[in-house]
């Protein structure tokens, strides 16, 4: 197929912080579309004639397509650069390498060349970490381009941080969405907790919620045994929650596999394998690392059900990459996770949420899993229904287009 989007210059980067880990092989489920089908989907989508396609300038993380950091974040990047050209706007790719969002030096002379040598008028898309971070870079360009802020999780929220740390963070971040003329989150938490805690016009917040590919049902092992986390290993992420569960119920018969990158926080990770032999569960809860393509297919199509100890998401891409395999998910009621789970089209909930900070809860949740086999049985037909009506990509781009074509032009040039 002719390629419409267009990579830009710059050196691939180690991962940016506290996303959620989805490898960019994922993609391997995109369908081969001709040109063609790009007309089809712009003409009936978007009413924009792809002959005159407009152009976006993607500024994104520079480990964006790094194998050793997936992340949701950056799966959400890659593949909307692909759809986007289907609702007429061809995307210009701009790879911002740094340690964000406390970039060094380097970093933060690269952004603001990048967006200096932008011409006047232009339409931009920021990715919220490598933007939120560095308002005296962004907030000037904001007068001359036509910025919107894509904002996977709010800098502050982050699990971990030093308060003084996550406080300035929050202060720049609201800084830069506050002279932004768009922003773009995703989920209806996330708008609402936008809007709410920067105090931000609602009618400048948009929700373009990630997409799902659905794919072959997962047989799964023996139905009830194999579960699954798919998260990179941090404190946000909550693993050693789901340790301490697991250690509670470990008379049951079960065996889990943890998949997701260890290099973002070395000494938690550490942490993790200390707590895992203590509870003597080191031949039973395996952390796996990154996988990818046939290796990530591997582990979903083995898995019984899906666990996420997340003390904070905007939405949770894992989940529905389980849901669009027929797996149910046992996971923490926080941030737009419900939104993820969602329901069947006939109500059924494919999923189970716990309050955050209770092990307990969860170890009962399992309990309940592997005890009730009519529970089994009520959440895995609702994951197979909720499979059947997720969205795809091309909602998530359809949203993003829409919030690019209504930009308003950049104050400057309109004066």
């Amino acid at each position: 197929m002719t390629d419409l989007t267009v990579e830009g210059a710059g050196p691939a980067a180690p991962g940016a912080q506290g996303r959620d880990t989805v490898h960019k092989a994922r993609l391997a489920y995109v369908p081969a579309q001709p040109v063609a089908t790009f007309t089809a989907l712009a003409a009936e989508n978007a009413g924009i004639i792809p002959m005159s396609l407009r152009t976006v300038h993607f500024v994104m993380p520079g480990g964006v397509d790094d194998p050793a950091a997936p992340s949701g974040g950056n799966a959400y990047d890659r593949r909307v650069c692909l759809d986007l050209p289907g609702f007429g706007w061809q995307v210009t790719r701009h790879a911002a390498p740094g340690d964000w969002p406390r970039p060094g030096r380097d970093a933060r002379e690269g952004l603001a060349r990048t967006l200096r040598d932008l011409p006047d008028d232009s339409v931009v898309l920021l990715d919220g970490i490598v933007a939120c971070g560095v308002p005296e870079i962004v907030v000037p360009e904001a007068e001359r381009l036509r910025l919107a802020v894509l904002v996977h999780l709010p800098l502050g929220d982050e699990t971990g941080l030093d308060a003084a740390v996550a406080a300035d963070l929050d202060a720049r971040e609201r800084a830069v969405l506050r002279a932004v003329p768009a922003v773009i989150a995703t989920s209806d938490w996330a708008v609402r907790r936008l809007v709410s805690h920067h105090g931000l016009a609602p009618d400048r917040v948009h929700v373009a919620a990630p997409g799902a590919d659905i794919a072959p049902l997962a047989p799964g092992t023996d139905g009830v045994s194999r579960l699954l986390c798919v998260a990179a290993v941090t404190p946000r992420k909550g693993q050693h929650r789901l340790v301490e569960a697991l250690a509670a119920v470990r008379d049951l018969p079960w065996t889990c596999e943890c998949v997701g990158g260890l290099g973002h926080d070395p000494e938690y990770v550490t942490h993790l394998r200390t707590l895992i032999d203590r509870h003597g569960l080191a031949d039973r809860l395996h952390l796996t690392g990154p996988r990818s393509g046939a290796d990530l297919d591997a582990a979903y199509a083995a898995a019984d059900l899906m666990v996420l100890t997340s003390y904070a998401e905007t939405y949770g891409m894992a989940v529905t990459e389980a849901l669009a395999r027929g797996i149910p998910v046992l996971a923490t009621d926080v941030g737009g996770l419900p939104e993820a789970v969602g329901r069947a089209p006939d109500g059924g909930v494919p999923g189970i949420l716990v309050p955050p900070e209770d092990p307990a809860a969860l170890a009962a949740e399992l309990r309940g899993w592997f005890g009730e086999p009519d529970v089994r049985r009520r959440l895995k037909a609702a994951a197979r229904g909720r499979r059947a009506a997720l969205d795809g990509w091309a909602a998530t781009a359809r949203s993003l287009a829409g919030v690019l074509q209504r930009l308003p032009e950049a104050p400057r040039r309109a004066a």
